[in-house]
């Protein structure tokens, strides 16, 4: 495309919700490429949310792990102009993403200082995943955990095209679960197919690479937080369940952040339960 073309702002908002290759330079500034959004509960609220990015159909076919990287890298416009909409810097000081199990959903969250409070990026439609509500607790039980995480390792050669593994077991992990079949190699990953992991499509994965892979590049944290849900109130309501102490427990972590969008301090008592402090 030259470098006289121009898109229009609707149009930059269709191309990059579709993430077809966005130059940034050929959209209007960026106070003018907002994007037009309904909140979680469905309710149309003009800019309420950046739009849910749902899975698409598309499946890699790239074999070699840099290669994989280097079609990832291809995102990065997307990436970028998604960021640029929020009004954080790229690549971002900090980065969480933030995932809710029974919605199905995980949302990234970013900062451009050290220490400051997050802003919403987008939110992406998780494409599959495994198990009930609740912790993941043994090997073999197709839970996906829930907890405080952070990423640990970018696998360019998965099964799954590209795949970001979260540091289960944590510490909390290693004193509430089976102590000699945890279980571990959990994933965020691409291929919509998920036995315990995060599955997300081959583009949206590639999408959420770019974004985590820069950060870690700059020596910072991508930090996960799961969750059962977003409305931690209501589980609180279930008498019995076998869950609500932990579930209790990581409700602080979920309110802490809700309070004023900043990671909290998160650290485990010798009896698994996380502290939490900002």
């Amino acid at each position: 495309m030259g470098a006289s073309a121009a898109f229009s702002a609707p149009m930059c908002r269709a191309l990059i919700a579709t993430s077809a290759l966005v130059v940034l330079s050929a959209c209007p500034s960026q106070s003018s490429v907002t994007f037009d959004a309904a909140p979680i509960n469905g309710t149309a609220t003009a800019a309420a949310w950046p739009p849910i990015r749902k899975p698409t159909p598309f499946v890699s076919t790239t074999v070699a792990g840099q290669a994989r990287v280097e079609e990832a890298a291809k995102k990065e416009p997307i990436v970028r102009a998604m960021f640029a909409s929020a009004g954080v810097s790229y690549p971002p000081s900090q980065l969480l993403l933030r995932v809710f199990k029974q919605e199905n959903l995980l949302e990234e969250w970013a900062a451009s200082i050290d220490h400051g409070p997050l802003t919403l990026v987008t939110t992406y439609e998780i494409c599959a995943s495994s198990g009930d509500l609740g912790p993941k607790r043994r090997q073999g039980d197709k839970q996906v955990p829930e907890g405080f995480y952070n990423v640990d390792f970018f696998h360019p050669k998965s099964a799954f095209f590209l795949a970001l593994r979260i540091n289960y077991p944590n510490d909390a992990d290693r004193v509430l679960g089976d102590k000699q079949h945890l279980g571990s190699a959990i994933m965020i990953h691409g291929n919509c197919v998920s036995i315990g992991c995060l599955a997300m499509s081959d583009q949206r994965i590639a999408e959420i690479w770019v974004a985590a892979t820069a950060v870690h590049d700059r020596d910072r944290p991508v930090n996960v937080h799961i969750f059962p849900t977003r409305k931690m109130d209501e589980l609180q309501k279930k008498q019995g369940d076998e869950h609500r102490v932990f579930w209790r427990n990581i409700k602080q972590g979920f309110d802490l952040f809700e309070r004023n969008h900043r990671l909290p301090k998160v650290s485990v008592a010798r009896d698994g339960a996380y502290r939490f402090k900002q």
